[in-house]
C-alpha cells in the first residue's frame, strides 16, 4: 500500500472515532461545548501530524494520548487565568428532568464528575469506552496494576456516592457480611 491510501486510510480511521473521542472528552469537560472543542482541537493535532503516526500501534489509542495531553495543557494555561463569563451561573441554561431516569443520569454524571481525574478516565476508557486495560494503561503512562486500582476505586466511590451500598458487596466478594451464630467462614 503506498503512503498516499495509507494516510486517507487514516484520516477515514479518525473519523470513525469521532463518536468515541467525544465520550472521551467528556470526562474532561462537563459542558459540551468544551467537549467538541476538544475534540476538534484533538482530531486538528491529529490529522496535522499523521505522518508521526506509528503504524504499529493502534490509532484510537494515539488519539486518546494526543486528547489527554492536550487538555492537561489547556488546564495549566485555565488555571493561570482569571474566571470569565463560563463560571457565570447565571449564564448556564436551566434542565428540567420530569422523569426518574432522567435525573438518575444526572446523579451518575454528577457522582462521575466528583471523582478524581485520573479515577474518571480510567472509569471511562475501561468501562463506557470499552479499551482494554493494556490500552489503557498506556494511553494514561502507567502500569496495568494501576489502572485495575484506578478502576476498582471508582466503582467503589460510584456505588458509594450514590448510595448503592448494597451494590458494594456484590462488586466486592471480600465484604465483611454478617455470618448467622455458630457459622463459621470455611462452611459459607
Amino acid at each position: 500500500m503506498n503512503s498516499g491510501s495509507s494516510a486517507l486510510q487514516n484520516e477515514a480511521t479518525i473519523v470513525d472515532l469521532i463518536p468515541a473521542l467525544r465520550a472521551f472528552a467528556r470526562t474532561f469537560c462537563r459542558d459540551k461545548t468544551d467537549a467538541d472543542d476538544l475534540v476538534q482541537e484533538t482530531l486538528l493535532k491529529g490529522i496535522a501530524h499523521i505522518d508521526q503516526f506509528e503504524p504499529s500501534t493502534r490509532i484510537k489509542s494515539w488519539l486518546f494520548t494526543i486528547m489527554r495531553n492536550t487538555f492537561y495543557t489547556k488546564h495549566k494555561v485555565y488555571t493561570r487565568e482569571a474566571p470569565g463569563v463560563n463560571d457565570c451561573a447565571s449564564g448556564r441554561s436551566i434542565t428540567y428532568g420530569d422523569q426518574e431516569w432522567h435525573l438518575r443520569s444526572q446523579e451518575v454524571h454528577g457522582a462521575i464528575g466528583k471523582l478524581p481525574p485520573q479515577q474518571r478516565e480510567v472509569l471511562v476508557l475501561i468501562a463506557i469506552l470499552g479499551v482494554s486495560y493494556e490500552e489503557t494503561a498506556s494511553i494514561c503512562g502507567c502500569a496495568i496494576g494501576t489502572i485495575k486500582s484506578r478502576l476498582n476505586r471508582a466503582r467503589m466511590s460510584l456505588l458509594e456516592d450514590l448510595g448503592e451500598a448494597s451494590s458494594a458487596a456484590a462488586v466486592d466478594p471480600c465484604a465483611n457480611v454478617p455470618l448467622p451464630f455458630g457459622q463459621s467462614p470455611s462452611r459459607r
